[in-house]
Order: structure tokens, then sequence, then C-alpha cells
């Protein structure tokens, strides 16, 4: 056993003789929230409330967009990246052997047993084992080859509604104690893990009847956005709404794609296609990458631009006769590309402008912002990142198994749409 590996296992022990139980008054508190015991003010909160909180970063330069969440008592902030595609949450726990942005997360509350249904949905069937009964061990892996390993825990999230109502709900996360990092470097606490299972916040959540089970978020193109717990801050009737797939049940995926660009169906069809808010680009699995590359070249054929080889911000970038801006200074020699969904029998159509799959480098060149994804590691899978769902918000609608989308301002925080007295 090495030193590092030493000094883990002594902190960690040290850590689980630090943590408590949840307070009485916390205790009583979600005990009236989950049996109904509320007022009618906490009742009208479940009724029309939401939590919105805002976000920072971009996609580039920064890479990623997080949220500050306010953890533990007495609560400190903590940098959390934003993610759909994953469940867990968790957070870089104080074990002195590796350095981060922020001050080390300290649980104080109560350890996760073995036996508790959470603990169970992060193991596949029949793996879950208990060399503990009284704490839950996880290690969860990431596409990009980081992973986070530690301890499951109960702690106090300091939350608002809309309406400037505090929530403190016990939520369960992770006490990551060791964390490699892969080809990720984000300068970040750890993840905000907003998947469809069970240990998803917005599902814990919806369990102790605090929020419907709805969340969205806005990112800005230039910096910024907001994310939302609940339902009351967008208008339905103007949002594109699309099914689920049911087939996908990890994922927010609606369903099978076929690729249009400039307008025209290609003959690629079938795409299995899913919604990430933790990959910063767009994936196309290698035969639809290497398809509208083939596109693209034709379009741009004549243009006045050419690849930009010695620029290596992203697999593929083009320079032009004058150093680039914007992105648009670029957008009439490119087209838009569409994902067309199709569930129970209408269609539905997700489009990428280029604005959606552009970046401006900073050697003011233009670069793709959609990779090849099965280089990436992701085999048949095309994940819609976000740099396509950039100044729109995206809504996921847990209850009605729906994925809605719509044009908005992500830059100015929403109103609710229900009003309090």
């Amino acid at each position: 056993m090495t030193k590092m590996r030493l000094g883990m296992v002594l902190n960690v022990v040290a850590l689980l003789l630090l943590l408590g139980f949840c307070s009485a008054s916390d205790y009583k508190w979600r005990k009236a929230m989950i049996s109904g015991e509320t007022s009618s003010s906490m009742m009208m909160n479940r009724d029309g409330s939401s939590v919105l909180l805002p976000l920072y970063g971009n996609v580039y330069p920064i890479g990623y967009y997080n949220v500050i969440i306010n953890i533990g008592q007495p609560s400190k902030p903590y940098f959390l990246h934003l993610d759909t595609g994953s469940d867990f949450t968790w957070l870089q726990c104080d074990v002195h052997c590796v350095e981060e942005s922020h001050p080390f997360y300290r649980p104080s509350i109560d350890l996760v047993p073995c036996k508790d249904p959470l603990c169970e949905s992060l193991h596949p069937p029949g793996e879950h084992k208990c060399d503990n009964p009284h704490r839950c061990d996880y290690e969860v892996e990431y596409a990009d080859g980081s992973s986070s390993h530690g301890v499951l825990v109960r702690d106090v999230f300091a939350l608002n509604y809309t309406n400037g109502t505090p929530l403190k709900p016990c939520l369960a996360l992770g006490c990551g104690y060791d964390q490699p990092s892969g080809t990720s470097h984000d300068p970040l606490d750890g993840i905000l893990g907003l998947g469809r299972g069970k240990t998803s916040i917005i599902s814990q959540l919806y369990s102790q009847s605090l929020v419907r089970n709805v969340f969205g978020h806005c990112l800005s193109g230039t910096e910024g956005g907001f994310l939302f717990f609940g339902d009351g801050l967008y208008d339905s009737p103007r949002i594109v709404w699309t099914s689920m797939s049911s087939e996908l049940p990890k994922f927010y995926s609606p369903g099978f794609a076929e690729l249009v660009f400039n307008g025209k169906a290609v003959g690629l069809k079938d795409l299995i296609a899913v919604f990430d808010s933790g990959s910063s680009y767009t994936y196309f699995n290698s035969l639809v990458y290497q398809n509208l590359l083939y596109l693209m070249n034709n379009e741009l054929a004549g243009q006045p631009l050419e690849k930009a080889t010695d620029d290596q911000t992203l697999a593929i970038c083009w320079k032009g006769q004058k150093p680039f801006k914007s992105v648009r200074d670029v957008t009439k020699f490119f087209k838009s590309i569409s994902l067309i969904f199709t569930s129970n029998g209408a269609k539905t159509q997700f489009e990428l402008p280029p604005e959606s799959y552009l970046i401006i480098s900073n050697k003011k060149n233009v670069c793709l912002g959609i990779l090849n994804g099965t280089q990436a590691g992701l085999n048949n899978l095309n994940v819609i990142g976000d740099i396509s769902m950039q100044d729109r918000m995206v809504i996921y609608d847990n209850e009605k198994q729906l994925i809605g989308w719509a044009p908005a301002n992500c830059d100015q925080l929403p109103k609710p749409k229900y009003a309090y007295t």
C-alpha cells in the first residue's frame, strides 16, 4: 500500500467518526414534507413553486457550465458541474491528498447505510454487496476516463423557492476521496447529477414532495445561464415537446433521429441520440460524422476558408482571410443541421444552426464543435452537448416522460409563471 493510499484510508476513517445525524428539527421537517403535514403555504410551493439557480461558465474557452450550491451545516458554497448524463452528485471530500479550487467538503450529517434503496440503485442488479452494513461505498466512471470513489452521505442543501421561501432538504451525495481526472481537468468541487435515476438531485427532491419531477436549463451562448427545479418557470404551450425513449431508460433521449443537412434528408436514420449537459461539445458516431464532414466540405468548396492545421483547439478548424471575431462572421459559409425525432407518429425538429456547432478559437479561427463520438469511446451513441443547447430552454419532464425545448434569452433569469401572496 502506497503512502498516499494509506493517507486516504486513515482520513476516511477519521471522516466516518466525524459524521453525525440530521438534527431533530431537520428530521421533523423532512417527516412533515413526506407525510403531507405541511402548512398551506408549503402546499402552495408543492403545487406551483420552483427552485431557480444561476449558472456560470460557457462552452469555450471555459469548457463547462457550473452551479454554486451551499451544502452542509454550517453551509459552504460548492462549485458543481451540471450533468444530465449521470445520476450521481458528489463532492471532493477533505482527505488532504488532492488539490481543488475551493475548501474541501466535510460532511456534517449521516452515512447512508448499505441496505438503503439509494445505495442499491448505484450498483448493477446482483452486484450490490455489503462489506460494511453501516455505510455505502460507491464508484462511478465517466466517458472521459474520470471517476469518483467514496462513501454515500446525507447532508443539508440550502436552496430557496422562487417566492423566497427557504428550502433545506437532506439529500444524498457522494463524499469522494479518490477522483482520477481522466482527460478532464475542470477546477470544480464535484458533479451535480441530474439523470433519471433514484440518486439524482431532482429525483430526491421529488421523492420528498418538494418540487415536481421536472427540471430544465438555459445555457447562454456567451456566459452563464440558469437551472431550475419544478414546473413554474415556463409556458408549456410554447415548448416543442417529444417523448422520452423507453429504450434508453438511463438517459434523456428522444429516441431515434434522422439527420437533415441544409433542409434535405441525407439518408442517415435511426440515430440514437441523448441530451447531455455534462458534454461541452456534440458527438456523432463515426458514420454520421464522416458523412457530415463530406457534406460540409462540399459546401465550403470555393469559399475563402482553408484548414487551420496548426490550430489544435478542436479536431477541425478553418482560418479565413482575416481573423474572425465571432461566429456571426462565418455563418454565411455554413448550413443548418437538424435532428428529426418521431414520436407516436409526430415529428419534432431539433435544429442546429451554425451558432450551435461552431466556436471561434483563441487563434481567431472557426472550429467545428461536433466531434467523432466513436473515437471518444461512445460507440454508436450520438450526444447533443452544451454547444447545441445554447440559447434555448431545455426541459426534462420526468412525470410526463417528455423532453422539450424552445428559444430563450438565457442571459436573463426568468420570472415565475405563478403569483404568490
